[in-house]
């Protein structure tokens, strides 16, 4: 398997893409995954996109950011979480990239934590997320791009948490421009088995996302990273790995220790 390893933009010095690109080439890493704040900030991004795709940076998906997304609970804030996602998907298609990520929600319930009763029913959230989904896979692709579903865990979300419930709705879309991310550190609380969960999914897995047990970069916790890379070696993955986690240090230190780490040969020790 050939690890293809990106950093988001924010970890890496450097005040230009170009620069931050040649900063994480020299930590060992090969692409930058930029970051999709709203309110069409994104859209404004076209040219330095542009730009720094012909110099040669090297930039496959984007992450949303914002504090909404498509399976909110008020409606005009599901359009423009939607609105906010085609732009992510149009301009990462400008940048030479892929993929835009977006979780279901985040931050706006939790069956975990008081008071315990969601203002919708689960078929209702299934049905708008579906609806979501399929009008962002319409788009992306036309525009020839990947939407990323993202599963977080069940203390940040309380519609997707694991694998297996995003490639159930991955597979309902039935568009192959609806894919299905894997995030490590959520799939540390959600995944009784991490690497039989990546096999399971494996059909449907086009992105992944770095973070160890604390949210640290991967090697900082307890994450069982050699099984996962064996998994990933056995299904054939030849996707991404975005780092999305805090730093126990300076990028220049960590960022260079995260390589070595993942770059290990298949059934080696990590």
């Amino acid at each position: 398997m050939t690890i293809r390893l990106a950093a988001q933009e924010h970890m890496l010095d450097g005040a230009t893409l170009v620069e931050k690109f040649r900063f994480a080439q020299a930590c060992g890493f090969d692409g930058i995954e930029l970051r999709g704040a709203g309110k069409g900030w994104f859209g404004t991004r076209v040219e330095e996109v542009r730009s720094a795709r012909a110099a040669g940076v090297v930039m496959p998906t984007v992450c949303v950011m914002m504090d909404h997304f498509i399976g909110d609970f008020d409606a005009a804030r599901r359009k423009d979480a939607r609105e906010q996602m085609k732009i992510l998907l149009s301009v990462i298609v400008e940048a030479g990239g892929f993929g835009a990520v977006t979780p279901a929600s985040y931050g706006m319930f939790s069956l975990r934590l008081p008071p315990f009763e969601p203002p919708r029913t689960a078929e209702q959230d299934r049905e708008i997320l579906l609806e979501e989904l399929t009008a962002l896979g319409e788009h992306a692709r036309d525009v020839g791009a990947v939407v990323l579903l993202e599963p977080l865990n069940r203390y940040e979300d309380h519609m997707v948490n694991t694998l297996a419930a995003g490639a159930g709705l991955v597979r309902e879309v039935g568009l192959a421009s609806v894919a299905l991310i894997g995030d490590f550190f959520h799939m540390s609380i959600e995944e009784s088995d991490p690497a039989q969960a990546l096999r399971d999914v494996a059909p449907h897995l086009r992105h992944l996302q770095l973070g160890d047990t604390n949210r640290l970069e991967p090697g900082a916790g307890h994450y069982d990273w050699a099984r996962s890379l064996d998994a990933l070696e056995e299904i054939g993955y030849d996707g991404w790995m975005a780092m999305e986690c805090r730093l126990s240090g300076p990028p220049s230190q960590v960022l260079p220790r995260v390589s070595a780490l993942l770059r290990r040969p298949a059934g080696a020790d990590a």
